[in-house]
């Protein structure tokens, strides 16, 4: 027998960090944030009951939903009959995506369970060849320092990292109240827009341990910060190792990665 939405609620688990969005509007306003240029179909992490999916399921694309809470999935199935074929039961951050686009384009989005957030955008950027947009919601400051710019104080690795490739804007604040449950924090939804030209001209696994060096003492100048690189003293006497990792751009990064990649 069909279960009745009305009788059935999913029971949010805690150790899944799911807090279920029951705002229509907040939905409606988030399914909207997606631009639906340059792919077909869109992938939905983590819809619970799915109140952000009907909105989705509305729009000129082919949704797919993935979802690792058995009880979700039966709800889902149960209540969105149209998309039961394309309901994924299994982990985002362990499934290889490629069984169900092969090698199409596709967009993500989510009300993104909080304690997931940043691998999402990792395992993003690892498949940024087919994803020319990210949208979905993220505890605020997450959200923030996602978008945040070089001289802020929340600017940092993900920051550096997401938008070497990703354009990023910081869309909307959505308050605690249209969850269930309410989480303790604000929400902040952004929108990631792949960059025309999203190749990096120096080694890419280079960037990011250059990037992840420097932050990991942020206090520091990026001389002390970078000793482990074995710097040469002519190296040591550019400016830029004198400034500490927030006061560098995306671009300056490129750069500092180049003349490490040099400096042999």
């Amino acid at each position: 027998m069909a279960y009745n939405p009305n009788q059935h609620q999913v029971k949010a688990k805690k150790y899944l960090g799911q807090h279920f969005l029951k705002d229509e509007s907040v939905a409606e306003k988030i399914a909207d944030t997606l631009t639906l240029k340059g792919y077909k179909n869109v992938l939905e992490i983590g819809p619970g009951m799915g109140v952000l999916t009907k909105y989705l399921l509305k729009k000129d694309t082919k949704t797919y939903v993935i979802e690792i809470d058995a009880e979700s999935v039966e709800y889902l199935q149960a209540n969105y009959l149209n998309l039961a074929p394309r309901i994924i039961e299994k982990d985002f951050l362990k499934y290889d995506l490629n069984e169900v686009f092969k090698q199409e384009p596709f967009a993500i989005i989510g009300n993104f369970p909080y304690n997931i957030s940043t691998q999402i955008v990792f395992k993003t950027l690892e498949m940024r060849d087919q994803i020319p947009e990210f949208s979905g919601m993220f505890q605020k400051e997450v959200a923030q320092r996602i978008c945040s710019k070089e001289g802020s104080k929340v600017y940092g690795i993900l920051s550096v990292l997401t938008q070497a490739f990703y354009d990023a804007e910081y869309l909307f604040t959505v308050p605690p109240n249209v969850f269930n449950p309410p989480p303790k924090v604000d929400s902040g939804v952004l929108r990631l827009t792949r960059k025309t030209d999203y190749s990096i001209p120096c080694d890419e696994k280079f960037f990011f341990k250059v990037v992840k060096a420097a932050f990991q003492q942020r206090r520091k100048t990026l001389r002390n910060s970078l000793k482990t690189f074995n710097l040469s003293d002519n190296l040591k006497a550019n400016s830029i190792f004198g400034k500490r990792p927030e006061q560098l751009s995306v671009e300056a990064f490129i750069e500092l990665t180049q003349l490490l990649e040099k400096d042999v």
